[in-house]
């Protein structure tokens, strides 16, 4: 479960610690939700160390009150401003990017520590020194070049940056807690009240006012754009995008409204004639085969898919009017990086899969054409990985064809399982020629034969047993048929 932070310095993306700390998160999901955090200043810098956060006017403004907890905030019940921070014994502040909860003790019990809203988040690496001070329940992911931001960031003799940097948006992907009484979440993204204005120091004065003098137009693309990132972030931290900033390739055309008798050659033979066609591929469904009407074309060079798309507009193809665009699609991107991801993690890992897990890989929710099961594995959803990873721990028997030469990794296993076949003096090299004390792959290949040969001489034997048995039945078969006939024709006395 993640949040993201838009701040002045950069994103940054915090995955919380519902497990382990489910109150400091609900908390701190809740305040996300209904926007309390925007534009709180980030204070207390200490470089190499942390800073704090989360009051929405911060220690400049004599009208702070420190911040409030959900509870207080929505109820507006003073008594439910702060609550008991729960320390878990197995969270400690030791790498860089731990956020916790900022706490104080409670006056009539100084064991106990309260929290409200304002939290830290750590940029060093030994911070132990927060240990029961501060109250961990999340831990940065991504946006480490913010966090050096921060930490670059000039101060004051107190630690409050001199270049205002604030909280500017939350975004929450998934919220598992229900709502507390009185609360409700804003439709939008509140603006700065007159209070936290007031507290503004020195650069950050030109963002206040960087829409001032702009059109509608103007606005409303700044806006979308803003969306647009805030979406794609939104994608890459779900996995549906290798990155934020992924762009569609500019040399691959979209084109639809096609007769579905018009097939993939057509198609290319059409297109040919504006360049070098690297794929032209009509997208099919995957089980009755039909055409879906539309198809990708890829083409070498830039320059001709833009003729393409040009000419190529509205003309009549096998009786219908195609239109033609440039391709949205960063699918096959996507497929490549995941597949290249994958490898080298297999490549580094040292014991193969994701972080030593065969089966833990990254891989798409809904698996490619290729990669669908087929034939005789009976839909099964198991990846080829994991099921030859299956067999291997269970011992299944090797289902080879008599006569195919297993692979390098199967010859491997075959080795550490079994060793060569004896003899029947017992001696390792009555069947296998010798060509030196290190032609092991010789020896394997002869030990295969050996046993496929012994295999065969095994079914010839049985089939001769089988041979011999239904001859003597029918040897028998006839005696008894004689035997009985000549009964039939002797006289009686």
């Amino acid at each position: 479960m993640s949040v993201l932070l838009e701040t002045s310095a950069g994103d940054i993306v915090i995955d919380l610690l519902v497990d382990y700390a489910p109150k400091l998160c609900e908390n701190f999901l809740k305040l996300c939700k209904v926007k309390y955090y925007n534009f709180s200043p980030v204070h207390s810098v200490q470089k190499n160390f942390s800073f704090q956060t989360g009051d929405p006017l911060g220690p400049l403004s004599k009208e702070s009150d420190g911040g409030s907890s959900i509870w207080g905030h929505a109820s507006g019940n003073p008594s439910l401003k702060t609550f008991p921070a729960f320390f878990h014994p197995k969270l400690k502040h030791l790498e860089r990017g731990t956020v916790s909860m900022a706490t104080v003790p409670l006056d009539s019990d100084p064991e106990i520590r309260m929290a409200a809203s304002q939290f830290i988040i750590t940029l060093g690496e030994e911070t132990d020194f927060l240990d029961g001070k501060a109250a961990i329940f999340g831990k940065v992911v991504e946006g480490f070049d913010a966090l050096e931001k921060i930490n670059e960031a000039i101060v004051d003799d107190k630690g409050h940056p001199m270049i205002d940097i604030r909280i500017k948006h939350t975004v929450i992907l998934d919220d598992p807690f229900p709502d507390p009484d009185g609360l409700r979440e804003p439709s939008a993204s509140p603006a700065p009240t007159d209070a936290q204005r007031q507290t503004v120091r020195i650069a950050d004065e030109a963002a206040l006012h960087e829409d001032d003098g702009v059109d509608e137009e103007q606005l409303e693309r700044r806006r979308r754009d803003r969306e647009a990132k805030a979406q794609a972030l939104t994608l890459e931290m779900m996995g549906d995008l290798p990155f934020a900033e992924v762009k569609p390739p500019e040399n691959v055309l979209f084109v639809c409204k096609l007769n579905p008798v018009t097939a993939d050659e057509d198609l290319e033979l059409i297109f040919g004639r504006f360049g070098k066609i690297l794929s032209c591929e009509v997208i099919r469904d995957q089980k009755t085969g039909d055409s879906l009407q539309y198809a990708f074309i890829e083409y070498e060079e830039k320059a001709s898919c833009e003729a393409a798309y040009f000419k190529m507009q509205g003309v009549l193809i096998d009786d219908r009017r195609i239109h033609v665009d440039f391709s949205q699609s960063v699918s096959r991107l996507s497929d490549t990086w995941r597949k290249d991801t994958n490898n080298k993690r297999r490549t580094n890992a040292s014991r193969g899969g994701w972080g030593g897990v065969d089966e833990l890989e990254k891989r798409r929710q809904y698996r490619a054409v290729g990669e669908r099961s087929a034939g005789g594995k009976y839909g099964m959803v198991y990846g080829d990985e994991e099921m030859r990873g299956r067999h291997e721990r269970s011992g299944a028997a090797d289902d080879r064809p008599t006569g195919q030469a297993p692979t390098h990794g199967e010859r491997g296993d075959a080795s550490r399982r079994s060793q060569s076949p004896r003899g029947r003096d017992g001696n390792d090299d009555a069947r296998v020629p010798r060509k030196g004390a290190g032609d092991r792959d010789e020896r394997r290949r002869w030990d295969w034969r050996e046993r496929d040969q012994r295999d065969r001489r095994d079914r010839d034997r049985d089939r001769d047993r089988d041979r011999d048995r239904d001859r003597d039945r029918d040897r028998d078969r006839n005696k008894d048929r004689t035997r009985r006939h000549d009964d039939s024709y002797r006289p009686s006395r």
